[in-house]
């Protein structure tokens, strides 16, 4: 098959898409956003490299797969074809592209802010749907933003392209009709409600450190607030102004053991995810089973960390923490206070923007559940 041809066997595999979305990825290919050499990321299978002059069939295959396609990694300081490296700009999974667009729903002649522009194909996309007066992407890496505007130009598009911090959004042009967000948010900046029509929305990835990413669709009120609910799962590169890395820490572990499986509190739920987020903000954790059913869960915050080990040769699960805190009795806690809420469910929860800050409700957005003492009012 020709790239034509591909393009619309993706676009017909994506659930939901609507037409007008399918029209703007048959209109605007996402080949003409793909470097030569990348990294394939799928989402089930492990990462390789694609070269188009090497194997223009493989390259092809690869850009017209629901897989993400990794063009930069350490902030260009690595060859991206390597595969190694943190990776930090791509062309997401068109999945995921259009789970985002979809949840945006623009009406005809919206205006719209897009936080990275990345490789250019999400801007270039809306600009096909909206036209390119009517959107305004930021990239905050010259090298990213040259590449994008080569890329837009070459699919017959010119949106605005501003290169910058998109935390701080564009004040000029505002307020929008919607945002759409294309990297991962730990704390949803204000500038965006601010910037946005009352009534209109932001679409973005919300990816706390806790397991588990959420598509979060927010509606700006008439309050100086922006509230609304959880949607699909998502993995994105985080905003460059909220990376963050596990700390290195010194010292003894103190040794103790519990009766709750940590398969469980990982496994349960997106809806315990979430509540563990909204209650353990800087508590990030990583897991992995290993030989004979025995399973590892680490975790760790700024100045804390813990290893917590199962093994089905043992009823009581080995626990070391040191530091501060004691994480795994904070995060057993966060575990089992969602358990005595009737384990809810993802879509019970929601988000509300303020300027006084971020808050996780379950229900309603009076029942707030930030913090490891706060208890909804169920």
């Amino acid at each position: 098959m020709n790239a034509g041809e591909r393009g619309n066997a993706l676009s017909d595999k994506i659930a939901d898409l609507g037409d007008e979305w399918r029209a703007a990825m048959h209109a605007v290919p996402r080949h003409l956003f793909i470097p030569d050499k990348a990294w394939c990321h799928p989402d089930d299978a492990p990462g390789y490299p694609i070269d188009r002059a090497v194997d223009p069939g493989t390259w092809l295959d690869a850009v017209y797969s629901d897989a993400a396609i990794v063009t930069q990694t350490d902030d260009g300081a690595s060859d991206v074809a390597e595969g190694e490296g943190e990776y930090t700009s791509s062309c997401s999974m068109p999945s995921l592209v259009a789970a985002g667009l979809g949840a945006l729903s623009p009406f005809d002649g919206d205006e719209v802010l897009e936080i990275g522009t990345g490789t250019g194909w999400t801007a270039g996309l809306l600009a096909h749907r909206l036209g390119d007066e009517n959107v305004t992407s930021i990239e905050i890496d010259r090298a990213v933003f040259d590449a994008a505007a080569e890329n837009l130009s070459r699919s017959g598009h010119e949106p605005r392209l501003i290169l910058g911090d998109g935390a701080a959004g564009c004040s000029e042009g505002a307020p929008y009709d919607q945002v759409h967000v294309t990297c991962g948010v730990l704390e949803v900046p204000y500038a965006w409600v601010e910037q946005t029509r009352v009534g209109g929305v932001i679409v973005l990835p919300w990816m706390p450190r806790w397991e588990g990413g959420y598509l979060t669709k927010l509606t700006v009120t008439g309050d100086g607030t922006a509230v609304g609910r959880f949607h699909t799962g998502v993995a994105y590169m985080m905003l460059r102004s909220q990376r963050w890395s596990p700390p290195q820490l010194d010292g003894s572990y103190r040794d103790s053991a519990s009766y709750l499986d940590p398969r469980r509190v990982v496994r349960s739920s997106t809806g315990a995810g979430i509540a563990i987020a909204a209650t353990l903000p800087d508590v990030s954790g990583a897991y992995a089973d290993q030989d004979d059913g025995e399973f590892h869960l680490s975790l760790w915050s700024g100045d804390s960390d813990a290893q917590v080990h199962y093994s089905p040769a043992f009823k009581r699960v080995a626990v070391l923490q040191r530091g501060a805190r004691d994480l795994w009795d904070e995060l057993e806690a966060a575990y089992l206070r969602w358990v005595s809420w009737g384990g809810p469910d993802r879509a019970r929860f929601g988000m509300t923007v303020s300027p006084d800050g971020q808050h996780i409700w379950l229900d309603t957005p009076a029942n707030t559940v930030n913090g490891s003492s706060a208890e909804p009012g169920l």
